[in-house]
């Protein structure tokens, strides 16, 4: 036995270099491929952290709405208490005043608004007509209200019982 290495032939090299050749084209083809795909699931997850992000606006919307509704109940449920104190004052009782005072000062805090409608132009949307008086034949205006009106956060929670002068 010998321990002479044989000396590489010419068609070794060919074929060795032929065969990195192809490595590197298989290589250039993986890659290739494993960043086509990368970029698919990168796509797939800022989709899906975008969807996300809008689930969550939405839910935290739906959420607040829920408790406008909710707290809007809970004044409406009132309104009769703020009638009956309103009504107690006019006729001057005695002690009702800074309960009222109390009770309409919390509720316009969160979000209670008393509308203003006397001597203005009627509005349907914020006054009801019960009662009419002839007037210079213009346009309808609030010559007395009868009920308070009220809107919570922007939405009418009761129309207000008024007589229209017009």
């Amino acid at each position: 036995m010998s321990n002479e290495s044989s000396p590489e032939s010419p068609l070794d090299d060919t074929a060795a270099s032929e065969a990195v050749d192809i490595a590197e084209e298989l290589v250039e083809h993986d890659i290739e491929v494993l960043l086509q795909e990368r970029n698919e699931f990168k796509d797939i997850a800022l989709r899906l952290q975008a969807d996300f992000e809008n689930f969550k606006k939405r839910a935290t919307a739906q959420q607040a709405d829920e408790v406008d509704r909710a707290t809007g109940k809970l004044a409406e449920a009132l309104l009769p208490v703020l009638d009956a104190c309103e009504a107690a004052f006019a006729h001057g009782a005695e002690g009702v005043e800074p309960i009222w005072s109390a009770l309409i000062g919390t509720l316009a805090k969160q979000g209670l608004v008393a509308f203003d409608l006397l001597n203005k132009p009627f509005d349907p949307e914020t006054a009801e007509a019960v009662m009419h008086e002839e007037g210079d034949g213009g346009e309808p205006v609030v010559s007395e209200v009868l009920r308070t009106g009220y809107q919570w956060k922007g939405r009418v929670l009761r129309a207000a019982m008024v007589k229209v002068k017009g």
